[in-house]
Order: C-alpha cells, then structure tokens, then sequence
C-alpha cells in the first residue's frame, strides 16, 4: 500500500513540507467571528498563476500553524479552495489542494459517526468532540482546471468535511451545542496567545 496520496493518486515519496511551500509567503490567519469565514465563498472561476501563487502561500502558512488543512477563506481570500497535508488513520500521508470542492452526500445507512477531538487554525487553541462521518468523497477541480476526485476515511475524511464546510461558510463551531461552542471559546481564551506567539516564532525562523 503507498505511504503517500498527492492529489489523490498514490507517490512513492513526497517532500515535507510540500514544495508549495518553498514559493510561497506566510498569510495572516482570520479567526472566528470575522465575515470571510461565515458566508459560503465565491467560486473560482480564474485559472493561472495567481491562483496558485495563493495555494503556494495556503501550504506555507498551513504549516507555520501547524495545521493539517486550510481553506482560502482562512487567509482572507473568498473563494472556494482549500490545502491539506493531512494523515488518515492508517498513517497514510495524503498531500494537495482542491478547488470548488463540493462534498459527496453519504447514505446514513452505510456511514458510521465518529465524535472525536477537532480543532481548527482559525479557533486558536480551542479542541472540541465533533461528529463526522468516517468516510469522506470531495469532487472538484485542480488548479489548472482538471476534474479531480479526493476520498478519505478516518481523520482525513474528518480533514476533508472540515474544509468544506469552510468554504461553505460553517466553522466547526456551528456545530456545537451552545454549551460545548461557550467552552471552545474560553479554551481559545486561555490559550490564543501562546497559539500566536508559537506561529510568530515559526514565521521568523523562516525571515519573515
């Protein structure tokens, strides 16, 4: 079995971080309550490199969060498109980008709910028991347009619904009973600036 999917298809071997990151620059990340993350995203429609000058910039500042995805909306960019370098539960690696990413519904009689911790880059600090299927199909595009289909089970699958609802303006939040979304906003409390302060120190190790 490979070790390593990028964009879907099976690699023997793939740098970490992914050589996006080697062109691209650091982003502010947008936090909860901010506009850009809670209303579904613009398509994208535009194709060339200024797109993926962005996801060259997404997979950098994914990985100075410390994140295992990240969608556009989180660097202030409205548009449908989300990064992930992201494990399943099998220890497979699964690397890439998805553009216009629309999540396969599942039949709830072939799927099983797994309510296990969840966090996100733009609720810093905060992790909270979130319900998601264990299996998880998103179609889409590539950056040059190309039709492109990612399938994920396990954490990845939980990787994949997470982004999406990104771009469809939900953060993980909306899916918390008001006692659980109270809680995850008070560990974010407590614990956002040591998040920041951890990141500022990785941007600076990297000049900037």
């Amino acid at each position: 079995m490979p070790r390593v999917f990028v964009q879907g298809s099976p690699v023997d071997s793939y740098p970490r971080p992914a050589p996006e990151a080697g062109r691209g620059r650091v982003r502010r990340v947008t936090e909860v309550g901010e506009e850009v993350l809670h209303r579904p995203s613009r398509d994208v429609t535009e194709f060339g490199p200024d797109l993926a000058a962005l996801i060259d910039d997404m997979f950098l500042t994914m990985y100075v969060a410390d994140g295992a995805g990240l969608a556009a909306n989180q660097v202030g960019v409205d548009l449908r498109l989300f990064v992930y370098d992201c494990p399943d539960d099998d220890g497979i690696r699964h690397v890439g980008h998805i553009v216009n990413p629309v999540l396969d519904p599942l039949d709830p009689a072939g799927r099983r709910l797994l309510d296990e911790g969840e966090g996100c880059l733009s609720v810093p600090g905060a992790v909270m028991d979130v319900p998601r299927p264990d299996r998880a199909v998103v179609r889409g595009l590539d950056k040059d347009g190309n039709a492109l289909v990612i399938e994920g089970t396990g954490y990845f699958a939980r990787c994949l619904a997470h982004e999406t609802d990104h771009v469809n303006g939900q953060v993980y939040l909306d899916r918390l009973s008001k006692r659980d979304r109270k809680e995850a906003l008070r560990q974010v409390a407590d614990r956002r600036d040591e998040v920041f302060a951890r990141r500022a120190a990785k941007t600076a190790a990297l000049g900037g």
